[in-house]
């Protein structure tokens, strides 16, 4: 009588497969262009999800901080099942990442700030208005050694929140939350992968409406040495 009864919370249960390849192209000791490609589906493999290429510059004034700008597309599949059109997005983003080290495990922390223009799909038709909102990610690292040879894998276990604003922002100013736990390995010493377990819970634009996606992760890394920073399987989620 004197409100509207809270929508009740729904949950989206999600089995997910993400794979990625992260390159950092050193081109002498400060200086280095990165880029990344990711490809995530959903019912495990069955669906498509997103498709991100994201390229950018870094600079890295010492060994214990790493400045970046860059630009990304996302083709980002239907929200209907029985919809074909994929959605566009173009960012630009800016971050820090911080190295630290506490005993033998290595932190990363990374903080992103991401300006993104959504393409609108209406009625499985691509509109002309586009969504435009801010997001701020903050992302936490740690690289374990498990093994005392260093050619066994150690253990990551990592934590992102985000957040995002804009004016069509209004129910869920949390976007997202990704936890990871897996391991790193280290192939030779230009490239590596991780492997494991990310879970990724998101919270719709409705603001009662989540999804909670299961995903098996595996992300390469790739950079042609000089004494590059290390990335430790987190630098560059979608």
């Amino acid at each position: 009588m004197f409100g509207q009864t809270p929508t009740k919370k729904e949950v989206n249960q999600q089995t997910q497969s993400w794979i990625s390849l992260n390159n950092t192209l050193k081109l002498n000791d400060y200086w280095s262009l990165v880029s990344d490609f990711h490809i995530r589906r959903t019912d495990f493999i069955k669906n498509h999800s997103f498709y991100i290429v994201r390229t950018g510059i870094s600079y890295a004034p010492t060994s214990k901080i790493a400045l970046a700008i860059g630009y990304g597309h996302m083709w980002a599949a239907p929200s209907k099942p029985d919809w074909n059109t994929f959605s566009n997005e173009n960012r630009i983003y800016q971050q820090v990442q911080l190295y630290s080290k506490i005993g033998e495990v290595t932190i990363i922390q990374r903080g992103r700030n991401e300006q993104r223009w959504q393409q609108k799909i209406v009625n499985d038709e691509p509109a002309e208005e586009l969504r435009f909102t801010n997001r701020f990610r903050y992302l936490v690292s740690l690289n374990i050694p498990v093994f005392k040879k260093k050619t066994m894998p150690t253990l990551v276990v990592s934590d992102e929140i985000m957040v995002h604003f804009g004016k069509e922002v209004v129910y869920n100013t949390f976007d997202q939350n990704r936890i990871f736990i897996g391991i790193k390995q280290t192939i030779n010493p230009k490239l590596s992968f991780d492997f494991g377990y990310m879970n990724v819970y998101q919270q719709k634009y409705s603001g009662y409406q989540y999804d909670m996606n299961h995903t098996l992760r595996l992300f390469f890394y790739y950079n042609n040495g000089l004494k590059a920073l290390t990335h430790l399987g987190n630098h560059s989620s979608g």
